[in-house]
């Protein structure tokens, strides 16, 4: 007998909070890592813009862990941020690499970008209203973020020659992680019209990348083994030096209010 839910099919709140924690792990580690920006950015106005990406994804994580919790995933969206361990995590291990060099940084930003507008433009028509509220949003911030990792990328790679060579060691040293976007997704929620599958979105990608990196004068990286399994909880050795940090306060003071 199938039951009956808001997408009328069988109960998947599951699947459903597995898609929320995994989008909200990819906005919230990403947004911590430019957040380290802060202080040692190149220039004050790269500080300042850097601190807004952050803040833009660390509000979609909020928003993402809020409806997570309201589903069961946990107490509340701090509980979900700072009392899990790394293993807990979900997100993409492109995310929890390091910063290195303003060049990484920017390289990392504008790959992700270049598939979260996309990914976000079709999840606006979720047939979850709530997720398709978030979205809406979310889509906004990512179209601004993919413009300017784009315009910065670009910079980079048609300015000097150390730029340049450090924009192109910055995709060579990435492009392995991006695989992991496009694995597949639930396929109950995607058949449920719920949310977008990622490798129906590798050709928007695709074109993306190419036309950027073409003005850029920048070369695609050659095809590779891609990394993988941080949807799967394993991850490199920085997400648990990178949660140690930013989990610290809430771990030493349990409960604690502001």
């Amino acid at each position: 007998m199938r039951c009956r839910t808001r997408w009328g099919i069988c109960d998947v709140s599951d699947r459903f909070s597995g898609l929320l924690l995994r989008r909200a792990d990819d906005a919230l580690v990403l947004g911590h890592r430019l957040s380290e920006w802060t202080g040692h950015a190149p220039s004050l106005e790269k500080e300042l813009a850097l601190a807004n990406l952050a803040l833009d994804l660390i509000g979609q994580a909020r928003a993402l862990y809020a409806l997570a919790a309201e589903k069961g995933a946990g107490e509340d969206e701090d509980s979900l941020a700072y009392l899990r361990g790394d293993r807990e995590y979900t997100n993409l291990l492109l995310l929890e690499l390091p910063n290195g060099d303003f060049a990484v940084t920017i390289a990392r930003l504008f790959l992700y970008a270049a598939f979260m507008d996309p990914f976000w433009r079709a999840a606006a028509g979720s047939r979850d209203r709530d997720l398709a509220a978030i979205a809406a949003k979310a889509e906004k911030e990512a179209a601004y973020h993919l413009r300017h990792a784009a315009e910065w990328l670009i910079r980079l790679g048609d300015g000097t020659e150390e730029s340049h060579r450090r924009a192109q060691a910055a995709l060579e040293r990435l492009w392995p992680y991006t695989g992991e976007m496009f694995e597949p997704e639930d396929e109950v929620l995607v058949a449920a019209d719920v949310c977008p599958e990622p490798a129906g979105l590798r050709e928007a990608w695709n074109r993306t990348v190419d036309a950027v990196l073409a003005e850029a004068t920048l070369s695609r990286p050659a095809e590779c083994w891609m990394q993988s399994g941080g949807r799967a909880g394993r991850h490199t050795e920085h997400l648990g030096h990178m949660l140690a940090v930013m989990q610290s306060v809430a771990r030493a003071h349990p409960g604690a209010k502001w």
